[in-house]
């Protein structure tokens, strides 16, 4: 228990980042780096192993909190070998991007600036695909994040052709989610004392991790270097500023440009049957509450529906799978809130295939 008090895994200071010093890739990965104000992000690209889909929709995939673009390798290159183009973004502090220091990070970088990042990917993955809107797969606060770029007026430019929220923060607030991580670590808030308001501190440990993040099947040198690659601190402002509702559905849902196209579904809600925190009761809420969302605004004609007003079973791996209202939401057998680093990943991943077919 109390191996979990330590100060291995925590840093207060920010990587040294050079040409020589970058993490390998993967074969078939590329590194590209995207100015912005503040600095250079890293987006990842994977490279198609076989010729690219004629007029393919680019997949954008985003990570949450003390990930980086390094989360979506196994999916980037799972899409890349079926000829999808596909890129994974790091935004400030995270991965191989530009990190603020320890203090301007944990509290003074706030979600409307990591939505920027976000932003210019999104931008430069249009600019290299003839403006083609993306679909968006946003990863834990990842998904938060994509939820409030798509609602909030500041960037009402801001168009995708699909949403996938994976694990996602729910657009209602998390004050939940964060009650269900406390209840998972008893020792949470003493541990948060002894690390001095690290916000490591719930993963400081690969015990901790494995709890929160995976199943129990997970490999230990996986594991591990998860862990290693983890971002060295984490921004306090981004989490607190979805713990309450946060988003508009009615704002969101007018941002997809795919609905009435084939079977209407512009939303897809995919979650790990075993995460302990956006538990299945929170998916379903969230898949829900965009369901409703959907079903009204159909109503007043300000979206096009194109299916009929019915939630149905989908058949797939877990037979918890349903689709309707505008929205599919599946779940990942065997896998915790790290879906799509878990072990039955590659589930996610057709799952997330079959989604992206339909649109």
């Amino acid at each position: 228990m109390f191996d979990t008090f330590t100060y291995r895994f925590l840093h207060f200071r920010r990587p040294t980042l050079t040409p020589s010093s970058l993490p390998s890739l993967p074969p078939g990965i590329e590194r590209f780096f995207v100015e912005t104000p503040g600095g250079k992000i890293e987006v990842l690209c994977g490279k198609p192993s076989k010729q690219t889909r004629h007029g393919a929709t680019p997949l954008f995939f985003v990570h949450g909190g003390m990930g980086g673009a390094w989360v979506w390798l196994e999916y980037l290159s799972f899409f890349a070998s079926r000829g999808i183009p596909c890129y994974a973004v790091s935004m400030r502090g995270h991965g191989s991007s530009w990190h603020p220091s320890y203090l301007r990070m944990v509290y003074f970088t706030t979600k409307r600036m990591l939505a920027d990042d976000v932003v210019a990917g999104i931008r430069w993955v249009q600019e290299r695909h003839d403006g083609r809107e993306v679909v968006y797969i946003g990863h834990s606060s990842g998904g938060g994040l994509g939820q409030y770029v798509l609602s909030a007026p500041e960037f009402e430019h801001v168009k995708v052709k699909g949403l996938v929220l994976a694990g996602a923060v729910p657009g209602f607030g998390s004050l939940g989610v964060y009650l269900n991580w406390w209840r998972l670590d008893l020792w949470f808030s003493f541990r948060m004392i002894f690390h001095g308001w690290h916000p490591n501190s719930p993963l400081s440990h690969p015990v901790l991790t494995r709890r929160v993040f995976f199943s129990e099947q997970l490999p230990g040198s996986y594991l591990m270097k998860f862990q290693q690659n983890a971002s060295r601190y984490e921004s306090f402002l981004w989490p607190l500023g979805m713990m309450s509702c946060f988003v508009k559905p009615q704002n969101l849902l007018p941002r997809i440009t795919s609905w009435g196209a084939k079977n209407g579904q512009g939303i897809m809600v995919l979650g790990g049957e075993l995460d302990k925190i956006m538990t299945i009761p929170v998916m379903e809420k969230l898949a829900n509450t965009y369901r409703q969302s959907y079903t009204s605004l159909v109503a007043q004609k300000k979206i096009e529906g194109g299916e009929a007003g019915i939630v149905e079973k989908l058949p797939g791996d877990g037979g918890r799978d349903t689709v309707g209202h505008g929205v599919r939401c599946c779940y990942v057998p065997g896998a915790g809130h790290h879906l799509q680093n878990d072990v039955t990943w590659e589930v996610g991943a057709q799952k997330l295939l079959a989604f992206y077919e339909q649109l």
